[in-house]
């Protein structure tokens, strides 16, 4: 069997996956340079025809079986990209794929799985427990599993992205590549030292799921006891094994970001590149600013772009709060005539724009003395919501600030 994770596996990966793959050329964005201080590229895995990188692995690894491996059936578990990379690729070959994806996977991942022709079995609260049983299953029916990371010839195939880097960016100082199982940042990181030693990779990982740090730090894969993050695509317990001691080799090191840092970056994504990126693939834009270097050349992959509308509905009214684009504020008036129309015209005046209002008699049991009236509204940002918050304390009102929700 030929051995992986080489120059020459590589170059050959690469020409395997162009059968598959469209070209992701690097974006450059000006906006996060700006906010960088560095020349910061852009590589949207997130136009995959399947969505996202995971179809490089899986094809290349599907090629490198037998005829007889492939003809008994493949089986795989994943959150959603590997499950479309190996049912697209299986269908490439003609040969039937089993998927067995967490329950909590967005509906988009199951129905666009499906819709490669492969069987889906939903298990599991989380990645784990979905490929427990979709070891089970290979064992019964004798099927060829496909490791979503923890295997060296899908590593390689992921690291076919770091050649088109270096193609079309050869003085690239920084990668930064998500860390789920760690086969997309083992591809990456080694193909990328063996064309330039001095190059630094990267990897980041949500804080709820950190499995790969922690297991950095102690020198040996560790196992955590849960993980709590809306990056679905890199919820991960416990790292691949196989492809550990290349992590520890080449990746340079490891950064997580909050939940939160996610949301502001998708609004960062929609608002300044007009572009889809899930959760996982947005670890490495929210990881930027978390690198304490300057006029550097990096390299930001975005892993996937496979988003529900749900998700992404909530994603974006999370991010609009945060930033105060949306705000409630609770006042108190007398329950009489004009009172509502003399806070909505403040509001008016000060360019706010009222969304949503709630009126409520029963805040005390004196109406006269108050009842209680919560806006929504939209504004420009921090500064103009003070700028509202100002004007109605001017006009004699005590606004307190509420948990807003559309």
């Amino acid at each position: 069997m030929k051995e992986m994770l080489t120059l020459e596996a590589f170059e050959e990966a690469c020409e395997a996956v162009k059968k598959v793959t469209q070209e992701t050329k690097l974006v450059y964005s000006e906006y996060l340079s700006e906010q960088t201080g560095n020349r910061v590229y852009l590589k949207p895995e997130n136009m995959q025809f399947t969505g996202a990188y995971k179809v490089r692995g899986a094809y290349y690894k599907i090629s490198t079986l037998t005829e007889e491996e492939r003809e008994k059936g493949l089986i795989t578990a994943s959150a959603g990209n590997h499950a479309q990379g190996v049912a697209y690729a299986a269908k490439r070959f003609g040969v039937k794929a089993t998927i067995v994806m967490p329950t909590t996977t967005p509906l988009i991942k199951v129905n666009r799985t499906k819709s490669y022709g492969a069987q889906v079995v939903l298990y599991g609260d989380v990645y784990d427990e979905a490929c427990a049983k979709a070891y089970e299953l290979a064992d019964e029916n004798g099927y060829t599993f496909i490791h979503p990371f923890d295997d060296l010839a899908v590593a390689t195939g992921q690291g076919t992205i770091a050649m088109e880097i270096f193609q079309e960016l050869p003085l690239v100082d920084y990668i930064l590549v998500p860390v789920g199982g760690g086969g997309l940042a083992t591809g990456v990181s080694t193909l990328a030292k063996l064309l330039n030693p001095k190059i630094k990779v990267i990897g980041v990982e949500p804080a709820g799921a950190n499995c790969m740090q922690v297991s950095f730090a102690s020198g040996k894969v560790e196992t955590l006891p849960g993980v709590n993050t809306i990056a679905d695509g890199t919820a991960v317990k416990t790292p691949g094994s196989k492809i550990f001691p290349y992590i520890r080799q080449n990746l340079d090191d490891i950064l997580t970001v909050d939940d939160d840092e996610l949301v502001v970056a998708f609004l960062d994504m929609v608002e300044n590149h007009k572009m889809i990126v899930e959760n996982s693939g947005l670890l490495t834009v929210a990881a930027l600013k978390h690198l304490n270097v300057k006029d550097k050349k990096i390299v930001s992959i975005l892993s996937g772009g496979n988003m529900d509308v749900i998700t992404m509905s909530s994603v974006v009214q999370k991010g609009l709060i945060m930033r105060d684009r949306i705000f409630t504020v609770s006042v108190l008036l007398p329950d009489k005539p004009g009172e509502l129309s003399r806070v909505a015209a403040i509001i008016a005046q000060e360019q706010g724009n009222v969304i949503k209002l709630e009126h409520n008699q029963f805040v005390s049991t004196n109406r006269n003395a108050a009842v209680e009236l919560r806006i929504t509204m939209e504004a420009f940002g921090t500064e103009h919501k003070n700028q509202i918050i100002k004007a109605l304390k001017e006009n004699g009102y005590k606004p307190r600030a509420v948990q807003a929700i559309l």
